[in-house]
């Protein structure tokens, strides 16, 4: 740092005392022998001086020029700006004011040398003079001024002894060199130059602080991660930053959930169950003197949509008791051990508030069957199902703490959860009966302006299949469909146009082209004619050529009663009504004008028949069950490990066995048609103009050309889409 030194020291000393008086200042050398550390770097000025002398410095600095100006010959130690001089009667506080810039000077050059500089570390590189230019010295070299090369930092920098031929004088300058180019190197060698390479020298110090510098942030961070862990004291998760370790269950805290037993209709049976529940809540000393005690756990078993959700709220509404819900699939995250610590921290805060209700929707998510997974590393599934068997049973006791858990899937939950002592109910909600399905139209229905035409007992009965959510749904979409229309009730229209699009979908194009339209007519009352002269069918309640979805055309047919129990005849019946479309486009049009638009019908009516033969025991093989369960199974694992149950001759027999049924089905189909021709062209004339023909309709014409009466006892709703 010795240039940095003389560039605060020397100009100011210079100026004051001229050049031969700097060695020769009682103060300056007082103030030597007081600081031996900056001896050296005071001396050097007189070295600097001079170089500034013989040299021809670049860009000198203001200090610079003062004491180059006060150097030469006549100025006679005065310091000149400009052309005034300094009076005299200035000079002792113009001498203090340049000490004080001194003192300064020698603190600045203090600290630079004290503290680590990564730019210019303590090096030979510090006795260099001046900077020269990579150009110029390209010059002196050719000139063969250049006695010495010392090349630091990786060769990017160079510190050379150049001859001054004026002033007989050898000069040290600091070049940036562009590289190190090997026509350099020869150069040197060409011309007999003295060069030797320096490591670069660094400082322990530097070091350290620069190591230090790019792990300070991360060593914050992983402190502050630490003292956060350690300084929380979370339930069930006290080690996972963050609050990972925590209970996503929304509670609520009061008994009043908005729902009671009144807002749930068509699950009888499930409500008297829960109704015990209730009593177990309300009084428990009136079971516990008989020895009873309460449920653990109670496992709702149904379809989507029947309401499971919504009777686990009208228990808790009904018993006053706090009440939380949440997801299976909220235990599992990324981190392991974060599920297991949820399901501590569930029951923790629910013991806290016993007695109380836990509900877990969709708990297959976490209570699959174990050992089905595919490896046999550790499986954070099932590390958070076993927390929950000890939770629910282990040694906890009697905690006053019911489980409700819902699913869909109760064949893929591991027997253990299944078990007494920890879902010591299963309850059955399925899919509601007519008078379960009119007793939710009203509850859904209360809000809404219905017109006097609209039924709900004749609105049940068209909806088999339908569950509590999707006759919510209805409602609504018929109060939209009929606010979009301009009306101010819900009329049956609205109602037929809202159950058309829940399950056939959007209306789509009307057809345009005549060809299509005539074939769509033809395969869509082939279908009702082959339903209603088969013995055990449903009613014909609607044929439309109006495309829905992916269909061109829709027959519905209207059940009378739900479907419990189906009879052979029955089943037999829809395969003939359903391979109608395909026998119409044959007998009609030839086989060659056969199109695809049966494809829907074919899938449908191949299945119906193996189930017939496979499931049912419906054929000649004999009353077996010929289908391994674990097939079905929705797990990958379970269906790979599946036990054929039948050897090659008996699934041959079965291939046979479901032909035959398919083959006899379709010629009673093409019979009907062939003989009911009139009756067909009559019924696709008037189809063709109005687009839709209702059931009334329908039965009107056909029993103009025919003796027969179709069957109104069937069970079952079947939509035969067509093309």
């Amino acid at each position: 740092m010795d240039d940095e030194c003389g560039r605060f020291v020397e100009p100011s000393l210079v100026a004051l005392y001229g050049d031969g008086n700097v060695h020769e200042c009682a103060f300056v050398q007082s103030k030597l022998a007081e600081l031996p550390f900056f001896a050296s770097k005071i001396k050097l000025g007189r070295k600097r001086v001079e170089a500034m002398i013989s040299a021809d410095l670049q860009n000198p600095t203001d200090y610079e020029s003062n004491a180059l100006q006060a150097l030469k010959p006549g100025a006679e130690g005065q310091h000149q700006k400009g052309n005034n001089p300094i009076p005299s009667k200035d000079v002792n506080y113009n001498r203090r004011s340049m000490l004080k810039s001194v003192s300064l000077g020698l603190i600045g050059g203090g600290f630079s040398v004290v503290l680590p500089s990564r730019a210019e570390p303590e090096s030979p590189q510090e006795s260099a003079s001046s900077r020269m230019s990579y150009s110029r010295f390209l010059q002196y070299l050719d000139e063969d001024a250049v006695k010495k090369v010392d090349l630091f930092e990786n060769g990017t920098v160079a510190i050379t002894e150049i001859s001054n031929i004026a002033t007989n004088k050898v000069q040290r300058v600091k070049v940036q060199l562009p590289g190190l180019p090997q026509e350099l190197l020869r150069k040197l060698k060409d011309k007999n130059v003295d060069f030797a390479a320096h490591p670069m020298e660094v400082s322990p110090v530097s070091v350290f602080f620069d190591v230090l510098g790019n792990l300070a942030f991360p060593l914050l961070l992983l402190a502050s991660l630490f003292l956060r862990a350690s300084s929380m004291n979370t339930p069930g998760g006290p080690n996972l930053p963050f609050g990972l370790g925590r209970t996503k269950a929304k509670f609520q805290i009061e008994p009043n959930t908005g729902v009671t037993f009144n807002d749930v209709a068509g699950v009888d049976e499930a409500k008297q169950d829960f109704q015990e529940i209730v009593e177990f809540l309300q009084s428990p000393e009136k079971f516990s003197s008989l020895g009873a005690r309460i449920p653990k756990g109670v496992l709702l078993v149904g379809p989507p949509g029947t309401g499971k959700t919504l009777l686990a709220k009208a228990i808790a509404g009904e018993a006053g008791v706090p009440f939380f819900s949440l997801s299976g699939s909220e235990f599992i995250e990324m981190f392991v051990g974060v599920g297991a610590s949820r399901v501590r921290d569930l029951f923790n805060k629910a013991k806290a508030n016993s007695p109380c209700l836990v509900f877990i929707d969709e708990i297959d998510a976490v209570g699959r069957q174990r050992g089905t997974g595919i490896g046999g590393g550790n499986d954070e599934r099932e590390q958070t199902l076993n927390q929950l068997l000890t939770e629910m049973d282990g040694f906890s006791g009697d905690s006053g703490v019911i489980v409700i858990a819902a699913t869909n899937r109760p064949e893929i939950l591991d027997s253990a959860l299944l078990r007494p002592g920890r879902f010591d109910r299963q309850v059955v909600v399925g899919l509601p009966d007519v008078r379960g399905r009119e007793q939710i139209l009203k509850v859904h229905s209360s809000n809404k302006k219905l017109d006097k035409d609209v039924s709900l007992s004749v609105l049940a009965m068209r909806t088999p299949g339908f569950s509590g959510a999707d006759l919510a749904n209805l409602m609504n979409e018929a109060a939209i469909l009929a606010g979009r229309r301009g009306k101010d009730k819900i009329t049956v229209t609205d109602i037929d146009d809202s159950i058309d699009r829940i399950v056939a979908g959007m209306e789509g194009t009307k057809m345009t082209d005549g060809k299509t339209k005539i074939l769509v007519a033809y395969h869509e009352i082939g279908h009702a004619i082959c339903a209603a002269l088969t013995p055990g069918h449903d009613p014909v309640q609607k044929v439309t050529l109006i495309p829905r979805g992916q269909a061109r055309g829709l027959t519905w047919f209207l059940p009378s009663k739900d479907p419990d129990l189906v009879s052979r005849q029955e089943i037999f019946a829809r395969i003939v009504g359903g391979l109608g479309g395909r026998a119409a486009e044959e007998v009609v049009f030839g086989e060659p004008e056969v199109t695809t638009g049966a494809a829907g019908d074919l899938q449908q009516i191949t299945q119906i028949a193996k189930q017939m033969v496979t499931t049912y025991g419906m054929s000649e093989i004999g009353p077996w069950s010929l289908m391994d369960p674990m097939v079905q199974s929705s797990h990958i694992v379970m269906r790979m490990l599946a036990r054929n149950s039948m050897s090659e001759k008996l699934a041959e027999d079965i291939d046979k066995s479901t032909k035959a049924i398919i083959d006899k089905a379709y010629e009673i189909a093409k019979t009907h048609i062939r003989n009911h021709r009139d009756a067909m062209d009559k019924l696709v004339e008037v189809l063709l103009e109005k687009e839709t023909l209702t059931g009334e309709e329908f039965g009107a014409i056909l029993s103009e050309f025919t003796n027969s009466t179709s069957i109104q006892n069937g069970r079952n709703n079947v939509q035969l889409v067509a093309i």
